[in-house]
């Protein structure tokens, strides 16, 4: 590496570590680190000493920033050589181009010596009117712009008349005004300060014909304020051809700007021939390019909150509660075709399937209550899970109805977003070849109350329904965000190597599709493994890749008992110097020695023990904790599901009625709240408490179980409103 190169680097690293706000010398090694091939979840764990402590939401957050910088850094080497090839790299430039902070700056700099298509003011330069254009630019011509532009006229190549040859200057003076990148730069800022994006109705409805777009019919909102769902439900009304939507940019600010940076005297009628040439410019050209710059910067934003709310949504749903040592009924409900009903035993393993009629058009009621009733009994299962789609709350009603004749039996609604998507697909196929389509979905709502992590890694992500217009977002986007969500809560569980699917397996750090199919196969050929070094004979699993995932698989019952805990092997040696420091050895961990050795644990002096053993105090911190409780699941200290044995109706709702509910989604503007009643109710943001928030976010997540009131039951549109606020209104 030049020095140049070096100093480049280190200035682009400077400024990675100042924009996240962590040391320099942390943010190298981490960079280090990254380029190394290490995976963020293994970094994040596994190397907290080198690293600061920076946890997975930092790194990526610098992955991503650093891949930025780079691709600025190397788009401005490609654009100083662009132009250093056309001989007009001047001393000032270079320091401009080499100071942006934006890839936008870079691409303004860059525009006067850019290829053009064939423009107005191409085909006046080639035309020899650049001069021309110049003069009246700098208004230093000695007789009339019209006597300048006779000189110009020429027959075969120029101007035929007058008129055209000071037509032409204008569009090259128009031209030169919309390369200039300073002033682009204020346009752009003026544009963002006071623009105002005004929508419209575009086509023309039917009388009493309704969109969900009416209060956008005639709307108006400043570009600094417009929040970012409100964005991306414009750009729908406006992709569907309903709305029109334009930015209204500040005129007056910006001719004021043009005749700051080119105010100098002019003879009259250059004078007029230039106000024409700028006014041109800023209509013709530079507006229009900041208004696409624009609606582009606030659908970014819109897709950068849609993704942020989608995956706090999926990182919530995925990790709630594992409902465990459970038979269960799943019940994917329907009306025409059945509702379809599968048991699973505590380990997941399918017992019976079969199909009720309950609803119309069979309406065979008491024979599917006696279906449900002989399976509840014959399997012994005291959890029914109803997928909470099409009759779903009639077959609640009937569930209800049937565990009253079978005690300690509750029933239990489940998201069943996705659940058709996972059935109908390739692994659900290998899995149930026996079964058809909707058999499938009832086990897998079963499963996915028992474990939710586990049974919806099978699914696309973006298919599992907690999200806010993600289908207005562009999908790269949108299953890269998404992707690192699954990977982060997969190895922040663990993974039991010898019940894990390879759907499950592939998100492990370090591993990918083919060596998590490759350790399934390995299991089903030699049995359960029994050490973490087996997965060393997984092919093309090499050293790396059992760095990366080993602390993030389990092996329980295995040869070691660290192989059950997130401890890495690398420090297997680490842990056992400690167990021996407080007189135990691993093979106390799996044996009735444990409350002992926790309670030792929890006396141990960190900074003096990690002196002793010669270890980080972070790492130490995690053996500690990691040896406390090994082959726990961190998911079990979450809230259960919300188990009901009773169903209500929305007539039964009235308002200051208080329920327990289950947050279903969280979007910007609120939550909804599944109370038990056919309709999911809307915790809008302004009913969460009597203090204000910025978003519901910092009030709930999906899954939580919360206590609501009733404000308002609207049985015509199927709406409900609840409130989490205390006290009279």
């Amino acid at each position: 590496m030049s020095e140049q190169e070096e100093q480049q680097r280190k200035q682009l690293l400077e400024r990675l570590a100042k924009e996240i706000n962590r040391p320099y010398g942390k943010v190298c090694k981490t960079v280090e680190l990254l380029d190394d091939g290490n995976t963020i979840p293994f970094i994040a764990r596994y190397r907290k000493e080198i690293t600061g402590e920076m946890d997975e939401v930092v790194l990526r957050q610098l992955a991503e920033r650093l891949q930025y910088l780079r691709k600025l850094e190397q788009r401005k080497i490609e654009v100083l050589n662009g132009i250093r090839e056309q001989g007009k790299l001047t001393e000032e430039l270079e320091k401009r181009i080499l100071a942006a902070a934006m890839l936008q700056e870079v691409e303004d700099y860059y525009l006067p010596y850019k290829q053009k298509r064939k423009t107005r003011a191409g085909a006046a330069r080639e035309k020899g009117l650049e001069p021309l254009a110049q003069t009246i630019l700098d208004g230093t011509g000695k007789n009339s712009v019209e006597e300048a532009a006779k000189s110009y006229i020429d027959e075969e190549a120029g101007a035929h008349t007058i008129e055209e040859a000071l037509q032409g200057a204008m569009d090259i003076i128009a031209e030169i005004l919309a390369d200039d990148a300073e002033l682009r730069k204020v346009a752009r800022q003026l544009a963002h300060k006071e623009g105002v994006l005004v929508i419209k109705l575009r086509k023309k409805l039917e009388e009493e014909e309704t969109t969900p777009y009416e209060m956008y019919y005639e709307y108006e909102e400043a570009v600094r304020k417009i929040p970012p769902h409100r964005v991306l439900a414009v750009n729908r009304g406006e992709k569907e051809e309903i709305l029109s939507v334009k930015v209204e940019q500040p005129e007056d600010g910006i001719m004021a700007t043009i005749h700051r940076r080119y105010g100098q005297k002019r003879p009259a009628d250059a004078q007029a021939l230039f106000e024409e040439a700028a006014k041109d410019s800023w209509r013709r050209l530079i507006a229009p390019a900041i208004e696409r710059e624009i609606r582009n910067e606030l659908t970014e934003q819109g897709e950068a909150q849609a993704i942020k709310v989608f995956s706090a949504n999926l990182h919530s749903l995925l990790l709630q509660a594992p409902v465990k040592g459970h038979t269960v009924l799943g019940v994917d409900p329907g009306y025409r075709t059945g509702c379809k009903l599968a048991v699973v035993d505590d380990t997941g393993k399918v017992l019976e399937v079969g199909v009720m009629y309950p609803h119309p058009p069979q309406k065979k009621y008491k024979e599917a209550a006696a279906l449900m009733e002989q399976l509840i009994n014959r399997w012994h299962a005291d959890i029914i899970a109803i997928g909470n789609g099409t009759a779903s709350r009639e077959s609640e009603a009937l569930a209800a109805e049937v565990i009253r004749k079978c005690p300690g039996v509750n029933y239990v609604i489940v998201s069943e977003a996705g659940a058709s998507v996972y059935s109908a697909s390739p692994l659900a196929k290998e899995e149930f070849p026996e079964y058809d389509l909707s058999l499938r979905s009832a086990v897998s709502i079963a499963r996915r109350l028992q474990d939710p992590l586990a049974e919806l890694v099978k699914i696309e992500p973006k298919a599992v329904g907690v999200g806010q217009y993600q289908h207005d977002v562009t999908p790269k986007k949108l299953d890269e965000a998404l992707g690192a969500v699954v990977e982060d809560c997969v190895n922040g569980v663990g993974v039991e190597v010898n019940t894990a699917s390879g759907a499950l397996l592939q998100y492990v750090a370090g591993l990918t599709a083919s060596t998590a199919n490759g350790i399934v196969k390995l299991r089903n050929e030699q049995g359960k493994l029994t050490s973490r070094k087996q997965l060393l004979q997984v092919p093309r699993l090499g050293p790396k890749a059992y760095e990366q995932c080993a602390g993030f698989i389990r092996i329980a019952d295995g040869e070691n008992p660290l192989d059950n805990t997130p401890v890495h092997p690398e420090s297997y040696q680490v842990a056992e110097a400690l167990l021996q420091q407080l007189g135990y050895s691993k093979e106390d961990l799996a044996g009735i020695s444990l409350p002992a050795i926790r309670e030792a644990l929890g006396r141990v002096q960190i900074k003096e023990m990690a002196r002793q053993l010669a270890v980080g105090e972070p790492t130490l911190r995690d053996i500690v904790a990691a040896l406390q409780k090994p082959g726990r699941d961190p998911r079990e200290e979450l809230e259960p599901p919300l188990l009901r044995s009773d169903v209500l109706s929305m007539e039964d709702l009235k308002p200051g009625m208080e329920l327990m509910g289950t947050v279903r989604n969280v979007v910007d503007f609120g939550a909804f709240v599944d109370i038990g009643v056919k309709q999911d109710g809307l915790i809008h943001i302004s009913q969460f408490g009597n203090k204000f928030i910025k978003h519901p976010m910092e009030v709930v997540s999906v899954g939580d179980i919360i206590k609501v009131r009733v404000l308002d039951v609207d049985l015509r549109r199927s709406r409900i409103a609840l409130t989490m606020k205390t006290g009279a209104e």
